[in-house]
Protein backbone atom coordinates (compact mmCIF):
# COMPACT_ATOMS: atom_id res chain seq x y z
CA UNK A 1 0.00 0.00 0.00
CA UNK A 2 1.05 3.76 0.01
CA UNK A 3 1.36 4.00 3.69
CA UNK A 4 3.37 1.04 3.77
CA UNK A 5 5.80 2.69 1.00
CA UNK A 6 6.04 5.83 2.49
CA UNK A 7 6.90 4.68 5.83
CA UNK A 8 9.61 2.43 4.18
CA UNK A 9 11.12 5.45 2.30
CA UNK A 10 10.87 7.74 5.50
CA UNK A 11 14.71 8.84 6.75
CA UNK A 12 16.56 5.84 8.43
CA UNK A 13 16.66 7.09 11.95
CA UNK A 14 12.96 8.22 12.10
CA UNK A 15 11.43 4.84 11.44
CA UNK A 16 13.31 3.40 14.98
CA UNK A 17 12.59 4.12 18.77
CA UNK A 18 13.46 3.40 21.88
CA UNK A 19 11.72 2.47 24.71
CA UNK A 20 14.47 2.62 27.70
CA UNK A 21 17.36 4.85 28.64
CA UNK A 22 19.71 1.94 27.85
CA UNK A 23 18.34 0.66 24.84
CA UNK A 24 19.82 2.72 22.02
CA UNK A 25 23.31 2.52 23.98
CA UNK A 26 22.93 -1.43 23.92
CA UNK A 27 22.08 -1.62 20.02
CA UNK A 28 25.22 0.95 19.34
CA UNK A 29 27.25 -1.91 21.10
CA UNK A 30 25.86 -5.05 19.27
CA UNK A 31 26.24 -3.18 16.15
CA UNK A 32 29.96 -2.73 17.15
CA UNK A 33 30.19 -6.31 18.61
CA UNK A 34 28.58 -7.77 15.06
CA UNK A 35 31.90 -5.63 13.41
CA UNK A 36 34.38 -6.44 15.42
CA UNK A 37 33.39 -10.19 15.64
CA UNK A 38 33.23 -9.67 11.57
CA UNK A 39 36.66 -7.96 11.49
CA UNK A 40 38.42 -10.42 13.67
CA UNK A 41 37.49 -13.68 11.37
CA UNK A 42 40.28 -13.97 9.86
CA UNK A 43 42.63 -13.45 12.58
CA UNK A 44 40.80 -16.30 14.04
CA UNK A 45 41.02 -18.22 10.94
CA UNK A 46 44.34 -17.96 10.35
CA UNK A 47 45.29 -18.71 14.14
CA UNK A 48 43.22 -21.72 13.79
CA UNK A 49 45.06 -22.94 10.84
CA UNK A 50 48.33 -22.37 12.51
CA UNK A 51 47.08 -24.48 15.25
CA UNK A 52 45.88 -27.52 12.59
CA UNK A 53 48.69 -26.58 10.00
CA UNK A 54 51.68 -29.03 11.96
CA UNK A 55 49.24 -31.97 12.43
CA UNK A 56 48.89 -32.01 8.52
CA UNK A 57 51.04 -33.61 5.90
CA UNK A 58 52.99 -30.87 3.46
CA UNK A 59 50.47 -31.93 0.84
CA UNK A 60 47.51 -30.94 2.84
CA UNK A 61 48.90 -27.81 4.14
CA UNK A 62 48.95 -26.32 0.81
CA UNK A 63 45.22 -25.89 0.87
CA UNK A 64 45.17 -24.11 4.37
CA UNK A 65 45.10 -20.30 2.70
CA UNK A 66 42.56 -21.05 0.07
CA UNK A 67 40.11 -22.65 2.64
CA UNK A 68 40.61 -19.68 4.48
CA UNK A 69 40.11 -17.09 1.94
CA UNK A 70 37.10 -18.96 0.33
CA UNK A 71 35.38 -19.58 3.99
CA UNK A 72 35.57 -15.48 4.18
CA UNK A 73 34.13 -14.89 1.05
CA UNK A 74 31.54 -17.72 1.06
CA UNK A 75 30.38 -16.10 5.24
CA UNK A 76 30.83 -12.11 3.07
CA UNK A 77 28.56 -13.67 0.27
CA UNK A 78 26.21 -15.21 3.40
CA UNK A 79 26.07 -11.74 4.31
CA UNK A 80 25.32 -9.62 1.40
CA UNK A 81 22.91 -12.34 0.23
CA UNK A 82 20.85 -11.86 3.52
CA UNK A 83 21.07 -7.81 3.59
CA UNK A 84 20.24 -7.38 0.30
CA UNK A 85 17.65 -10.23 -0.90
CA UNK A 86 16.22 -11.88 2.68
CA UNK A 87 15.98 -9.17 5.26
CA UNK A 88 14.01 -6.59 3.22
CA UNK A 89 11.90 -9.37 1.99
CA UNK A 90 11.25 -10.08 5.91
CA UNK A 91 10.82 -6.81 7.13
CA UNK A 92 8.47 -6.10 4.27
CA UNK A 93 6.55 -8.97 5.27
CA UNK A 94 5.59 -8.34 8.53
CA UNK A 95 5.28 -4.31 8.18
CA UNK A 96 2.78 -4.58 5.43
CA UNK A 97 1.22 -7.42 8.18
CA UNK A 98 0.77 -5.28 10.75
CA UNK A 99 -0.20 -2.36 8.82
CA UNK A 100 -2.98 -4.04 6.57
CA UNK A 101 -4.49 -4.58 10.39
CA UNK A 102 -4.44 -0.96 10.81
CA UNK A 103 -1.51 -0.53 13.35
CA UNK A 104 1.06 1.76 13.03
CA UNK A 105 4.85 0.23 12.95
CA UNK A 106 7.28 1.41 15.45
CA UNK A 107 9.99 -0.16 15.33
CA UNK A 108 12.14 -0.56 18.90
CA UNK A 109 16.41 0.17 17.81
CA UNK A 110 16.86 -2.90 20.24
CA UNK A 111 14.57 -5.01 19.03
CA UNK A 112 15.33 -4.52 15.34
CA UNK A 113 19.02 -4.57 15.91
CA UNK A 114 18.48 -8.01 17.26
CA UNK A 115 16.85 -9.33 14.55
CA UNK A 116 18.89 -8.49 11.72
CA UNK A 117 22.64 -9.52 13.70
CA UNK A 118 20.48 -13.04 14.00
CA UNK A 119 19.39 -13.15 10.32
CA UNK A 120 23.35 -12.13 9.51
CA UNK A 121 24.68 -14.59 11.50
CA UNK A 122 22.86 -17.15 10.46
CA UNK A 123 23.04 -16.43 6.96
CA UNK A 124 26.58 -16.27 6.82
CA UNK A 125 27.12 -19.89 8.42
CA UNK A 126 24.71 -21.11 6.50
CA UNK A 127 26.58 -20.24 3.61
CA UNK A 128 29.53 -22.23 4.72
CA UNK A 129 27.80 -25.34 4.03
CA UNK A 130 28.89 -26.19 0.55
CA UNK A 131 32.64 -25.81 1.73
CA UNK A 132 32.08 -27.94 4.84
CA UNK A 133 30.65 -30.95 2.07
CA UNK A 134 33.39 -30.59 -0.11
CA UNK A 135 35.90 -30.55 2.66
CA UNK A 136 33.99 -33.43 4.14
CA UNK A 137 33.85 -35.24 0.83
CA UNK A 138 37.65 -34.58 0.29
CA UNK A 139 38.85 -36.54 3.40
CA UNK A 140 36.81 -39.31 3.00
CA UNK A 141 34.07 -38.53 5.76
CA UNK A 142 31.15 -38.42 2.98
CA UNK A 143 31.05 -39.01 -1.04
CA UNK A 144 28.84 -37.23 -3.30
CA UNK A 145 26.55 -40.50 -3.93
CA UNK A 146 25.87 -40.38 -0.28
CA UNK A 147 24.83 -37.11 -0.29
CA UNK A 148 22.89 -37.62 -3.08
CA UNK A 149 20.96 -40.09 -1.78
CA UNK A 150 19.69 -38.51 1.55
CA UNK A 151 18.88 -35.62 -0.22
CA UNK A 152 15.51 -36.03 1.49
CA UNK A 153 17.19 -36.16 5.00
CA UNK A 154 18.67 -33.39 3.92
CA UNK A 155 15.51 -31.24 3.27
CA UNK A 156 13.71 -32.50 6.49
CA UNK A 157 17.01 -31.33 8.50
CA UNK A 158 17.34 -28.02 6.27
CA UNK A 159 13.27 -27.49 7.37
CA UNK A 160 13.72 -28.49 11.12
CA UNK A 161 17.14 -26.49 11.18
CA UNK A 162 15.47 -22.65 9.47
CA UNK A 163 12.12 -23.70 12.02
CA UNK A 164 14.92 -23.81 15.32
CA UNK A 165 17.24 -20.88 14.18
CA UNK A 166 14.87 -18.30 12.48
CA UNK A 167 14.28 -15.33 14.93
CA UNK A 168 10.56 -15.89 14.25
CA UNK A 169 8.12 -19.10 13.83
CA UNK A 170 6.47 -18.03 10.70
CA UNK A 171 6.55 -20.36 7.51
CA UNK A 172 7.59 -17.42 5.64
CA UNK A 173 10.28 -17.03 7.39
CA UNK A 174 11.36 -20.66 7.83
CA UNK A 175 11.09 -21.05 4.01
CA UNK A 176 13.43 -18.07 3.47
CA UNK A 177 16.01 -20.10 5.16
CA UNK A 178 15.16 -23.32 4.47
CA UNK A 179 15.15 -22.82 0.55
CA UNK A 180 18.64 -21.35 0.83
CA UNK A 181 20.41 -23.75 2.71
CA UNK A 182 19.01 -26.66 0.47
CA UNK A 183 20.40 -24.98 -2.77
CA UNK A 184 23.34 -24.61 -0.75
CA UNK A 185 23.76 -28.24 0.06
CA UNK A 186 22.91 -28.87 -3.67
CA UNK A 187 26.26 -27.02 -4.48
CA UNK A 188 28.20 -28.88 -1.88
CA UNK A 189 26.89 -32.02 -3.80
CA UNK A 190 28.42 -30.76 -6.65
CA UNK A 191 31.29 -29.45 -4.52
CA UNK A 192 32.06 -33.24 -3.37
CA UNK A 193 31.69 -34.59 -7.30
CA UNK A 194 33.98 -32.25 -8.20
CA UNK A 195 37.23 -33.23 -5.35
Amino acid sequence: SSEMVAWLNRPFPNPLVFYGPTEALFASIKVSFLAAVLASLPVVFYQLWKFVQPALLPREQRWGIPLIIIAGALFALGLLFCNLVILPLVIDFFVSFGMDRDITPELSVGTYIDFNVKFLLTFGCAFELPLVLTVLARVGVISARQLAKYRKHAILSALIISAVITPDATLFTMMLMAVPLMVLYEIGIIGARLF
